[in-house]
């Protein structure tokens, strides 16, 4: 579950978590990945607000363990899934590796 920049944290404090605010969309056929990223050290946060700002992404979150921020973007095709999202988080200061996982329609 992702928060509001600023919720329940004291001022000044980073934001970890970004929900973007955009709809789903919902209806209709567009591709869904979860994008894993692995970024410097301290770094999280900076990586977590620039990708909010990306066209495409719905959500984005700062997580523990292997990743440090899981972002989920929704394109027309796999091709502007890489081109308007993936690319554009790999140009983000701080991103160190990603990994794109499409979400399968069953």
């Amino acid at each position: 579950m992702s928060r509001s920049p600023g919720a329940g944290r004291s001022p000044g404090a980073e934001p970890f978590a970004y929900d973007t605010g955009e709809p789903a969309n919902e209806g209709v056929d567009v591709v869904s990945a979860y994008i894993l990223i692995q970024t410097e050290v301290g770094r999280a946060s900076h990586v977590t607000r620039e990708i909010g700002g990306i066209d495409g992404i719905v959500q984005v979150d700062g997580v523990t363990g292997p990743y440090d921020v899981i972002a989920r973007g929704e394109a027309a095709d796999l091709d502007e899934l890489a081109k308007a999202i993936v690319m554009p988080i790999q140009s983000v200061e701080g991103v160190t590796r990603t990994l794109t996982c499409p979400v399968l329609q069953f």
